[in-house]
């Protein structure tokens, strides 16, 4: 079984789990609600890793946004999901791992007209290996910067196009908490 294939937990609106689809057409105009998460890995100097998807990406193409954001399998923990696609995506794993938006879910379309709608739990970490940067998989990262928080806050409410439209409503709610 390929990852486009792994099965994406689908979720009422309370997010419990009533069924699984198959990750390659989960996606479409009338995505059902399912499970995800995000990650934000910040560095011993506070700079956020923000990652920039790889222009053969089906949705937002191109655009930068969170470290890393997947979806566990039937089952998984966050934390078993987050180390699988942390690996998966940029040859990385976390440390400090906590959960920072426990109830974070949104809606949005891309251009394409695909609909992202997902309970999406929003957790903060550190690099376990903080002076070695990512090994980004081509297929799902094109590039990759460390970031002030400062910065990236500042850039995604300037320019909220540029960045994915979850990343930008994360980061202003990891803003005015007392995360990250």
């Amino acid at each position: 079984m390929t990852e486009v294939d792994d099965p994406v937990v689908l979720v009422d609106p309370q997010g419990e789990p009533i069924g699984e689809h198959p990750k390659s057409t989960v996606h479409h105009a009338a995505t059902p609600l399912h499970l995800a998460f995000s990650l934000y890995l910040f560095n011993a100097s506070g700079q956020l890793l923000l990652t920039r998807r790889a222009l053969s990406k089906a949705t937002w193409p191109g655009v930068w946004t969170n470290s890393c954001c997947g979806h566990p399998l039937p089952g998984e923990e966050f934390e078993s999901a987050i180390r699988r696609r942390l690996g998966t995506e940029l040859g990385m794993d976390v440390t400090d791992l906590r959960c920072a938006l426990p109830d974070f879910a949104y809606t949005a379309q891309d251009a394409s007209g695909i609909r992202e709608n997902e309970i999406c739990p929003v957790f903060v970490g550190a690099p376990v290996h903080p002076n070695r940067g990512p090994d980004p998989n081509p297929e799902e990262v094109m590039d990759w910067s460390w970031v002030p928080w400062r910065d990236a806050v500042a850039a995604m409410s300037a320019t909220p196009f540029a960045f994915s439209p979850w990343a930008v409503r994360q980061v202003s709610q990891l803003a005015t908490s007392s995360s990250p």
